[in-house]
C-alpha cells in the first residue's frame, strides 16, 4: 500500500512547532507495510488543503493521512478540505455532537457553542473515537480509477493523534495488507549507529529474503527495527526470531530491551528486581535524570530524590564534596564526581548513587576541558564506577546525551548485579 502524508498548520511551516508527528507516523506506518512515498506540510487554507489530498490521489497514493485542523477554532478548516477534496458536503451529526458534550461535561466544563464544528463529518465519512480529546478522527474511502483510497484525517495534537492511529487505523491498515506484516524492534545504548552497522554487519547481509533491517538513532539510542513481509505468517515469525536473537546475540548487553520499552523504565525494573533504591546528584543535566526516572510509574519505589548541585557550594554542603578536591582537581573531574555519588547516596539514604559533572556548553570550555567534557559516576558501597566522555558543542544535545549515558551506566553496573 503506497501512501502520502499530510500535516497541516501554519504554526508548522512558520517553525513555530517542531513536526514530530511526521516522524511518528513514518515510523509507524513504515511498521504495517505501508510504503510512504511522500511527506507535505501545508498552511491552514481550504483550498491549499484539498490540493495537496488531489496531488496525492494523481500520484496514486491509496493512503492519504491529515493530521491537524480538527478543533473548533476558525483556522481549523481541515474538515471543509476534505469535504472538497471528495466534492461531498459536510453534515452534522447528532451521536457525535452529544459524544463531545458528554466529554466536557465529564471535566466539568460546558461545550462552547464554536464546539458544534467537531460534530461535522464530510458525508460517507466514518467518524473515530478520540479517547483522548474531543474532535474525533475520520476514515473515509472512494474509488479513483479503478482503485480503491483511504483518507485518515486525524487531529494534530500529539497524543490524541496516536491514541486513534494505534486504537482504530494501524490495526485496519495491518489486516488490508497483502500477506503479513510482523516486526521487531531491539533497543540498543552505548554506541553510535555507525559502530553497531559495523557490528552485525554480516547479519545485516544476510538477512533472508522477505526481511529488512532499518536503523532508527536518536541522542544516545540507535533503535534496529527488524520487518518481515511474506504471504505464511508462522515462516515470517520465524524467519524474524531468528534475524533479531542473531542481531541480539553479537551486541550482547548493547541491548537494553525491545518495543516500547525505555531505558529509564528499564533501569526502573532492575532496581526493583534486586531490591534497591537510587539517588542522584545533578551537575551539567539540571535534573533531566531525575525527570526521567520520574517519568514512570512507581518510581517511588525505587528513587529517593536528587540534588541538583550546580554550585560548587552546594556541592560541598549538600552532597559533602571536599572543597579542597574542587580546588584541586576541578568541579569536572573525576574525583569530584564520585564524590558526588557517593554523597548522594549517604545523604539520601539510597543504595546506589549516581552523578553527572559536565561542561555543558557553549562556553565554560579549556584546552584540558572542552566543552562536551562530561564526567559520569556510579557508586553502590562496593563498586565504584567513573566514566569521562566527550560530546559536542551543543548544550541541549550534551544535557540529553549524559542523561541516557548515566542511565546506561546505572543499568550496566546492575547487570553485574543478582536480581
Amino acid at each position: 500500500m503506497t501512501g502520502h502524508l499530510l500535516t497541516v498548520g501554519d504554526e508548522i511551516l512558520l517553525g513555530q512547532i517542531v513536526n514530530t508527528n511526521a516522524a511518528w507516523l513514518g515510523e509507524r506506518l513504515a511498521e504495517v507495510g505501508v510504503d510512504l512515498r511522500r511527506s507535505e506540510t501545508v498552511g491552514d487554507e481550504v483550498g491549499v488543503i484539498a490540493g495537496a489530498i488531489e496531488r496525492a490521489t494523481a500520484d496514486g497514493a491509496a493512503l492519504v493521512v491529515v493530521t491537524g485542523g480538527l478543533g473548533p477554532t476558525h483556522d481549523d478548516v481541515t474538515r471543509a478540505a476534505v469535504a472538497q477534496a471528495f466534492d461531498r458536503p459536510l453534515e452534522f451529526r447528532d451521536e457525535l455532537f452529544e459524544r463531545i458534550r458528554a466529554r466536557y461535561e465529564a471535566r466539568g466544563r460546558t461545550m462552547p457553542e464554536i464546539g458544534r464544528v467537531m460534530a461535522e463529518a464530510p458525508v460517507g465519512f466514518e467518524a473515530l473515537v478520540n479517547p483522548k480529546g474531543s474532535a474525533p478522527g475520520l476514515w473515509g474511502e472512494r474509488e479513483v480509477d479503478g482503485r480503491s483510497q483511504v483518507v485518515v484525517v486525524v487531529p494534530g495534537v500529539p497524543h490524541e493523534m496516536r491514541a486513534i492511529l494505534e486504537s482504530f487505523v494501524l490495526p485496519r491498515l495491518v489486516e488490508r495488507q497483502d500477506g503479513v506484516v510482523l516486526s521487531r524492534t531491539l533497543l540498543t545504548a552505548g554506541k553510535g549507529e555507525s559502530d553497531i552497522s559495523a557490528l552485525i554487519a554480516e547479519q545485516a547481509d544476510g538477512l533472508p529474503d522477505g526481511l529488512t533491517l532499518a536503523y532508527l538513532p536518536s541522542l544516545g539510542e540507535v533503535r534496529l527495527r527488524v520487518t518481515a513481509r511474506g504471504v505464511d505468517r508462522e515462516a515470517a515469525r520465524r524467519d524474524l526470531d531468528a534475524a533479531t536473537d542473531a542481531i541480539r546475540g553479537v551486541l550482547g548487553t548493547l541491548v537494553f530491551g525491545e518495543g516500547t520499552a525505555t531505558l529509564e523504565a528499564v533501569v526502573n525494573d532492575m532496581l526493583r528486581e534486586r531490591g534497591l533504591r537510587m539517588a542522584v546528584a545533578e551537575s551539567c543535566t539540571g535534573g533531566a535524570i531525575s525527570a526521567r526516572v520520574t517519568s514512570v510509574s512507581g518510581a517511588s519505589s525505587v528513587f529517593c530524590g536528587s540534588v541538583v548541585a550546580y554550585s560548587n557550594e552546594t556541592k560541598a554542603d549538600l552532597l559533602d564534596v571536599a572543597p579542597a578536591t574542587i580546588e584541586a582537581e576541578g568541579a569536572v573531574s573525576e574525583a569530584v564526581a564520585l564524590a558526588m555519588a557517593a554523597g548522594a547516596r549517604a545523604r539520601l539514604g539510597a543504595d546506589v548513587g549516581l552523578a553527572t559533572t559536565g561542561i555543558a556548553g557553549p562556553t565554560g570550555g579549556t584546552p584540558d576541558k572542552p566543552v562536551g567534557t562530561v564526567w559520569l559516576a556510579y557508586d553502590d558501597g562496593d563498586t565504584q564506577r567513573a566514566v569521562r566522555l566527550q560530546f559536542t558543542t551543543d548544550r541541549a544535545v550534551n544535557v540529553a546525551l549524559s542523561t541516557t549515558a548515566a542511565l546506561d551506566l546505572v543499568r550496566r553496573q546492575l547487570l553485574r548485579r543478582p536480581a
